[in-house]
């Protein structure tokens, strides 16, 4: 995912589209492996675009596809792809419909959200109207969360998805310090999994949630069988 906006990096507005982008590509059985964040420059946009589409099989993009002279996501992916960045006709359309309906004038700032790479094929909005675009493996979507959460639901039927990724949590007693070599061992025994800590001190004391990921259960089940064993010889440690 390429994070798009200087507001992002000024902490003026704090993201939420990384956190449902994440969850929902887990639901689908994709892995997302990187999320960027850069500002409104288009070199660093089109530097960006440039490398992760190639590294990915997809890159989401979020943000600076509104009306404002900032909003340069548009340009910026058509000069990654080396396109010209124009104004879609049928984009064009549906925005003046919009517009006429509510009473309200289709400015040229308005005008300008119907810019995208030539080529690219629209990402419905049924939220706002002015579309998202899709240009090769690339999604473009609106930075505003609703709106960006709308468009991912209509990309997400179109993506070739795998197994979802299914998790078990174990409640742990003890702080990461006194679990760390023994819980990266059985790391170590399950490479088929992935098992995440997550501490927490609440009423003087270090607990920390153990949780397992993968996509079989069975190896899920072998490595929290595991991890239960740990605790228990731990707890038997502490009570000589």
């Amino acid at each position: 995912m390429l994070a798009i906006g200087d507001e992002l990096l000024s902490g003026r507005t704090k993201d939420k589209n990384i956190g449902y982008l994440a969850e929902m590509m887990t639901e689908i059985g994709i892995d997302l492996t990187e999320v960027r964040i850069v500002p409104d420059d288009e070199s660093r946009i089109v530097a960006a675009v440039n490398e992760l589409r190639k590294q990915y099989q997809y890159l989401f993009t979020s943000g600076g596809i509104g009306p404002t002279h900032d909003d340069i996501t548009a340009d910026a992916v058509s000069k990654a792809f080396n396109v010209p960045c124009i104004y879609d006709e049928k984009a064009l359309q549906m925005l003046a419909d919009n517009y006429k309906s509510r009473g309200l004038e289709f400015t040229d700032s308005r005008k300008r959200m119907a810019r995208m790479p030539r080529g690219a094929v629209h990402i419905d909005n049924p939220v706002s109207t002015a579309p998202g675009f899709q240009i090769g493996n690339v999604y473009v979507m609106a930075g505003v969360p609703s709106v960006f959460e709308a468009m991912l639901h209509n990309v997400i039927p179109t993506l070739e998805t795998g197994k979802k990724l299914l998790s078990e949590s174990v409640d742990c007693p003890f702080g990461e310090g006194v679990i760390g070599i023994p819980l990266s061992t059985i790391q170590e025994k399950h490479a088929n999994t992935i098992i995440g800590s997550y501490p927490s001190f609440k009423n003087g004391s270090f607990s920390t949630q153990l949780v397992v990921r993968g996509h079989q259960l069975s190896d899920i089940k072998a490595a929290v069988q595991d991890i239960e064993q740990m605790l228990a010889d731990l707890v038997a440690k502490q009570a000589q």
